[in-house]
């Protein structure tokens, strides 16, 4: 298609549309409406795929919220900068991503994804920072491997990503000690998972980050909170016993990936770990090709799958950069609708940048209802 047949589709084409016959620069989500409890019909944006979450644990502690979500076809999300809240439709969603550290509440509500032909994989972050007190509020270590076990043989090891992160060092924590961690989960995680991803802490970044490690661990001050950040030679040295990990475990017959998430630093050259993507596009095309609305999104861009082939007369849908425009230069995910809210996840883990403090999350916690069309319905705005 050229010249004026070209202009023709651009102008007869839905937002939708445009991303796949430009090569949008910039995706669109669907334009629609819901009607919400008291029939009032409002405007809303409609993702194909739905980040549940990275502000927040879900499947841990909003499991049934997100069912009657579900069944209702959306959910409210509240902009945390401006506080605004939009509605977010779910007629066009193929796949939800699960970020949690406790799944357990959400296994057996899984069905209500499969009888509507909702795709779905988790995220599932598997630390050992029990001796450290880093995570006070999760299952025994011992229960929650129990958990990702048990999870990744009723979906498959290529849907349940094994998350080591954040990697954080303290005085009574080093480098040496975090990867005796890692391989002693590894070795009861063998052939459950297709793929080990890491981060490091970021402390410099986030104040909120610095001031709970500080709150909370004896430690730290504010002279020496930053050293909890590993050094690019700790890095290194981190990089190089997981290479000896991975090494070892193919030897054992695991063909495990490593791989960092929303890291600038090269460790591919040296030490063989990839940069990952979360919301991964390739890991969708390999698991889920089967869905073909799915596959047009990520072909194409496509986000009203529908109206696909409508203007084929005219044109050759380009292939387009699903980035996600969002996140961090580093990060490498494709374009999701986060679903989750800041300040309400009771974890209480010290190197949360997502919470601003204990009585924050218990603040805003106490106005959560299972039955709310958002997490929280009259939500804190006194909250950044």
């Amino acid at each position: 298609m050229r010249g004026k047949d070209s202009k023709t589709a651009i102008k007869m084409a839905t937002p939708a549309q445009r991303n796949r016959l430009r090569g949008a620069k910039g995706l669109q989500w669907k334009k629609t409406t819901v009607i919400r409890a008291d029939q009032k019909r409002v405007p809303a944006r409609a993702p194909v795929i739905i980040s549940a979450s990275r502000a927040t644990d879900i499947p841990a502690f909003y499991a049934d919220w997100l069912i009657h979500r579900l069944e209702a076809g959306y959910a409210v999300w509240v902009n945390p900068f401006n506080r605004k809240p939009s509605y977010i439709s779910f007629e066009a969603a193929r796949l939800f991503v699960f970020w949690t550290k406790n799944p357990r509440p959400l296994m057996a509500r899984l069905d209500e994804f499969e009888k509507r032909e909702i795709n779905y994989y988790f995220q599932f972050t598997l630390n050992d920072y029990e001796s450290e007190k880093l995570e006070p509020r999760l299952p025994p270590l011992k229960e929650r491997i129990r958990t990702f076990r048990e999870l990744s043989d009723k979906i498959g090891r290529h849907r349940v990503i094994w998350r080591f992160d954040p990697l954080i060092v303290t005085p009574g924590l080093s480098v040496e000690h975090l990867l005796e961690k890692i391989a002693s989960i590894g070795s009861r995680l063998m052939h459950k998972t297709d793929k080990l991803v890491v981060s490091f802490v970021d402390v410099a970044a986030y104040q909120k980050v610095q001031n709970n490690l500080i709150r909370e661990l004896d430690c730290f001050d504010r002279a020496s909170v930053f050293s909890a950040e590993p050094s690019e030679s700790q890095i290194r040295q981190i990089a190089r016993g997981l290479e000896q990990l991975k090494t070892r475990w193919y030897k054992q017959g695991w063909d495990i990936t490593v791989a960092t998430c929303g890291e600038s630093m090269d460790l591919k050259t040296d030490y063989g770990i990839v940069k990952n993507k979360c919301i991964d596009d390739d890991l969708i095309r390999r698991v889920f090709s089967h869905d073909q609305k799915l596959m047009r999104f990520v072909d194409y861009g496509e986000t009203d799958p529908d109206t696909v082939g409508q203007l084929e007369m005219f044109a050759t849908p380009r292939k387009v950069n699903l980035k996600d425009k969002g996140q961090r230069k580093a990060c490498g995910c494709i374009s999701s609708k986060d679903i989750g809210m800041y300040d309400t996840c009771p974890h209480f883990c010290v190197y949360c940048y997502a919470n601003t403090s204990r009585h924050s999350v218990n603040r805003q916690f106490a106005r959560h209802s299972k039955h709310g069309e958002g997490l929280v319905d009259s939500p804190d705005s006194s909250q950044p």
